[in-house]
């Protein structure tokens, strides 16, 4: 949903509220007294040129078409600062704080300061233009949570996988969800602080991911990042929604 705000209001202008002040049209020409009404106002007239057919109303602009688009991943990999950074709104989150009953579940790995973690998902969206809107569902990461998985990807139409080049083995559950569903997807590399510890060649023989799916790195805090990473996800939509026309 869209944030309300106040509309700018303008200046009144001359001959508005201002000039419809008691001083304004009661006054005596020349700076006297109000001594009252000289005569009743004039009638009113219309402006020259003016018809009798009220004028034309234009056609309402339609309104954006929505699209669900899921930030996947493992624990940890920034699918909630991926939600966040590109949000127009602000993004609702489900943060819980870490406890001590996660340690040796929850591994966010040895570079990160991460306290909190999403119990449910991230839910933010942006407008890519006046006839296209993006909905993006961020899912929880810890395993125990997959059997959320399947209700957040209902009516989706593609994913954008994020991934920490540190550590491949986490992103496995989410790839593998994303081939039985048929979803599109695409794999996003998140630059941890703004480096990858392997080229994208190695990561793609690593996951072993086809070259039909789109591996791209990006950063996780960048907007206009996480928009080139989202405008591949919907490329890829586009040209599965086109193929299967098609056929």
């Amino acid at each position: 949903m869209d944030s309300v705000r106040s509309p700018e209001w303008p200046v009144a202008p001359l001959g508005g509220v201002a000039g419809n002040s008691a001083a304004a049209r009661y006054a005596v020409p020349g700076g006297g007294p109000a001594v009252g009404r000289a005569g009743p106002p004039p009638p009113y007239q219309p402006p020259s040129g003016a018809g009798t057919s009220p004028p034309p109303v234009g056609k309402p602009a339609a309104p954006p078409i929505p699209v669900k688009i899921l930030v996947a991943g493992g624990f940890g990999v920034g699918k909630t600062t991926t939600v966040g950074a590109i949000s127009e709104i602000a993004p609702l989150t489900t943060e819980a704080e870490m406890t001590s009953a996660g340690i040796g579940v929850d591994d966010p790995g040895v570079r990160s300061t991460k306290t909190t973690t999403t119990v449910a998902m991230d839910f933010g969206c942006v407008t890519i233009d006046r006839s296209l809107k993006l909905y993006l569902f961020g899912t929880p990461g810890q395993a125990r949570f997959g059997f959320m998985w399947d209700d957040l990807a209902r009516g989706a139409l593609g994913a954008l996988v994020v991934v920490d080049s540190a550590r491949l083995d986490d992103c496995f559950p989410a790839i593998d969800f994303f081939e039985r569903a048929g979803l599109p997807f695409v794999v996003g590399v998140n630059a941890f602080d703004g480096r990858l510890a392997l080229e994208l060649s190695e990561i793609r023989w690593a996951l072993a991911i086809g070259d039909q799916v789109p591996l791209v790195q990006f950063d996780a805090r960048d907007r206009l990042s996480v928009r080139d990473a989202l405008l591949v996800v919907l490329d890829r939509a586009l040209e599965r929604a086109t193929r299967d026309r098609q056929a």
